[in-house]
């Protein structure tokens, strides 16, 4: 494991809200309005102990210093996070109401970018205390707000990804055949705490037909010899994400399987050759695609090739046909091609490539080559 890196600090989350609220302005809006939720942590350093009903609300706008609106039964809490000495805190309290607390923050005639998980209620709220504010998804509105990371994000990704990599590395080892799918998420999620991830996402085991379905949950169904195994797993390190997929086999695999294997291998190297500064999303898409399609495959390729990751392991941007958004150093992102042919087994392989002004930068390094398991 390695050591934990240096905290972010409250200058560090001064310039990321300073940064949104320029953002936002240059985009027309009259400010952002962050709930609880990935943003607001990556904002401010403040996560709730508890989800509620209760309105928690930072309000950002340049030339405004930056107000976190809280409960006042949580604002100890909030007056401990890491950027709390670079806001304001307003609180309110049970019986008062929270929209009129917050609305001399607002432009009364404002377009807003609010975050996604802002509860709906609240925004209801907001529209009833000011009728003339609009509003529209932050992801929509600032889609790159958190795409391009720092050094210090880039250091805790990375650290994240060799973590998975380590847990794939050990999850060979164990048996697979007579064992249930949950049995091996069961042992991957234990690998990925052992190697320091501090909460564990997702560990998706898809056996022999399971693993057509790209979403799988895994069940009860029995592992077998003969068996391809979808496996894909991730979660949160030092606050950042992993995610990362291989494909392998329990005992030696059909020529079948082995080709598909191999087209999806390749695609995903193309894939990962076609990131560069410069080239949009889509490309990342077009250049795996193309590479299935080229083998008669491609409409069993169902999915996006790829999803940014940060504080979260799926956000802005997405490697789909039609998002031109550029790519520039810093960004990362997975790739990761499949094929699922329904009813028989499916095949993907995942990494998180990271932008940089050579080119792309894999943050896993595992063998990508079908592995064999008992």
């Amino acid at each position: 494991m390695s050591s934990a890196p240096a905290p972010f600090t409250a200058d560090d989350y001064r310039a990321r809200m300073e940064r949104a609220a320029a953002t936002a302005a240059e985009a027309g809006l009259a400010g952002v309005l962050v709930a609880p939720g990935p943003d607001l942590v990556w904002l401010t350093g403040y996560q709730p102990t508890a989800t509620t009903e209760r309105l928690t609300l930072l309000v950002l706008a340049a030339g405004q210093d930056p107000v976190l609106v809280v409960p006042t039964l949580e604002a100890p809490d909030a007056a401990r996070a890491a950027g709390a000495s670079a806001l304001t805190l307003r609180d309110w309290t049970d019986g008062k109401d929270p929209y009129a607390v917050t609305a001399p923050l607002l432009d009364v005639s404002g377009r807003f970018g609010v975050s996604d998980n802002a509860w709906a209620m609240h925004l209801l709220g907001f529209q009833q205390t000011l009728p003339d504010t609009s509003y529209v998804s932050l992801t929509q509105a600032l889609p790159m707000l958190r795409a391009v990371k720092d050094d210090a994000e880039l250091e805790r990704l990375a650290a994240a990804g060799a973590a998975a990599d380590a847990a794939y590395e050990e999850i060979q080892k164990v048996s697979f055949a007579g064992r249930r799918e949950t049995d091996v998420a069961a042992d991957l999620a234990d690998l990925l705490l052992r190697f320091g991830h501090s909460q564990v996402d997702f560990t998706v085991v898809g056996s022999g037909p399971n693993g057509a379905n790209p979403h799988h949950e895994a069940g009860d169904r029995v592992i077998e010899r003969g068996d391809m195994v979808v496996l894909d797993f991730g979660g949160l390190l030092h606050g950042y994400g992993s995610d990362t997929s291989r494909t392998v086999h329990v005992g030696e695999p059909t020529a079948e399987e082995q080709r598909v294997h191999d087209v999806v291998r390749e695609a995903q190297a193309a894939g990962c050759a076609a990131v560069r500064p410069g080239a949009a999303c889509q490309d990342i898409d077009r250049a795996a695609r193309d590479v299935i399609t080229e083998f008669g495959y491609g409409e069993y390729f169902i999915h996006r090739t790829g999803h940014g990751i940060g504080v979260t392991t799926h956000e802005p941007p997405y490697m789909i046909e039609g998002e031109e958004q550029p790519l520039v150093p810093g960004m990362c992102f997975s790739v990761e091609p499949g094929i699922y042919l329904p009813g028989r087994f499916g095949v993907r392989i995942e990494d998180i490539v990271t932008v940089t002004e050579e080119g792309g930068r894999r943050l896993n390094a595992t063998a990508r080559e079908m592995a064999i398991v008992d």
